[in-house]
């Protein structure tokens, strides 16, 4: 049998050679590009040694199907991020179906038996209720389809205690995040009014972002002694809910001079209710929330919102595109980076110009170049075009008891204390080098 040469790999700048190998390989559906992206990754190499009789691995062809499971498809957020997954799919070289539960966790499940049954590779969701997590996770187990999390979960259950096929569960950072712009907002009131009060018009009531954004918008607090929050309702995370919840509040508070809402979604049903009252947002009353949505950018540059905590909803789709082509091509994601964080912007109306610019009126310009976040496509310059960590559970889940008889996953813990964490926060760090609060990679200059 003979041996592999690593020297063989030089032939691969060779078209003639290239196109020979490609016909004798089962690559049905892999580009041209994409076939030699993953030569230089390792994995055609693997496939070359195949055809000299060695142990191989397959190259999984980039034409499988990942679905997008929303929790509710109502609110401008999920439709961002449905129309990103789609164009990230596209570029990656996957179909893509997006389907809404309309907030029922039941039938999200009965989606994903569906999608699996009908073939998909790779399903994300964004979940209609956390605990839905446990019993996605072991049918993707079962069926051998990844699957990937964004936004709400089940407190301290992690993909450690589930299989390798969840692959990656995480969030903007959020405790940072709505702290910033809450702080944005007692600082602006104190300053125009002397002070006040807030009213919160949140989420769902026990949804985990929701209990993330309401712990940072507490701690703002304390650096602003003449405001204090009166009083909260859920907006449930559209504008329609948020209306009605935001008109009860003011008929309940009337001397209210400052309003976080839990998302521009909810954002805008606060401004639509201040306006049916007679109020002016942004002069009587100040609005902050957060997201970075189309409608919540806008509103800033009109000077009806104040801030919002910009995570860029094209971002979700941009790192769980690139993470669901990695694995399905042979990729292995170390303990670190299968629970992360990323960084939001806090969006003023002092940089809102350059957000709206990248992000909504862009032209048609994706705002990421999807496929640069892959390491796989682009093993030695991939980036993450965003500043991502990992997760940090303790901090995520922080006041949530634990249940009973729980213990850290060794994974985690060793990754923690072996010098992992930091190595891969690092790396991360190195390797961003389109910025988030930049122009567009894919803008000509």
């Amino acid at each position: 049998m003979p041996t592999f040469n690593p020297r063989w790999l030089r032939t691969l700048e060779e078209r003639k050679t290239v196109d020979d190998l490609m016909g004798r390989l089962d690559t049905h559906g892999v580009s041209r590009r994409d076939f030699l992206a993953l030569a230089s990754a390792g994995v055609a190499a693997s496939t070359w040694a195949a055809t000299m009789g060695l142990p191989s691995v397959a190259v999984a062809a980039p034409n499988g199907k990942l679905a997008f499971l929303s929790a509710f498809l109502a609110n401008e957020y999920n439709v961002i991020l449905n129309k990103a997954f789609e164009k990230a799919t596209g570029d990656l070289g996957f179909s893509y179906v997006g389907l809404d539960s309309q907030f029922d966790s039941q039938r999200q499940l009965n989606q994903f038996e569906q999608q699996v049954a009908a073939g998909s590779q790779s399903v994300i969701f964004n979940l209609a209720d956390g605990s839905a997590i446990k019993g996605a996770s072991r049918i993707a187990g079962d069926s051998k389809v990844y699957i990937g999390n964004v936004w709400d979960s089940l407190p301290w259950f992690t993909p450690f205690e589930a299989n390798d096929y969840y692959t990656l569960y995480a969030v903007p950072e959020e405790f940072d995040a709505h702290r910033a712009v809450t702080s944005e907002l007692l600082k602006a009131v104190t300053a125009k009014f002397g002070g006040g009060n807030i009213i919160g018009v949140t989420g769902t009531n026990g949804n985990l972002t929701d209990r993330q954004r309401s712990a940072g918008r507490d701690a703002a607090f304390k650096d602003y002694p003449k405001t204090r929050l009166v009083d909260q309702l859920p907006g449930k995370w559209n504008r329609e809910d948020a209306l009605k919840a935001t008109e009860d509040l003011l008929t309940r508070n009337p001397n209210v001079v400052g309003i976080v809402a839990q998302n521009d979604d909810v954002g805008q049903g606060v401004i639509a209710a201040l306006n049916a009252a007679g109020l002016r947002p942004g002069e009587d009353v100040l609005v902050v929330a957060a997201d970075g949505t189309s409608l919540g950018a806008k509103a800033i540059a009109a000077g009806t919102q104040l801030a919002t905590s910009g995570n860029s909803p094209a971002y979700a789709a941009a790192l769980f595109a690139a993470r669901i082509y990695d694995v399905t091509h042979g990729w292995q994601p170390r303990a670190s980076e299968r629970l992360l964080n990323w960084r939001s912007l806090t969006i003023t109306k002092d940089n809102v110009g350059g957000y709206i610019e990248r992000y909504v009126d862009n032209g048609g310009i994706e705002p990421f170049d999807y496929r640069r976040v892959s390491k796989v496509l682009y093993p030695d310059s991939w980036d993450p075009q965003a500043e991502i960590f990992p997760l940090d559970i303790d901090k995520a889940w922080a006041g949530i008891p634990k249940p009973e008889g729980w213990t850290y996953p060794k994974a985690y813990l060793d990754a923690k204390t072996n010098g992992e964490w930091e190595a891969v926060t690092q790396e991360y760090r190195d390797h961003y080098k389109i910025r988030f609060d930049g122009p567009s990679p894919n803008k000509k200059a």
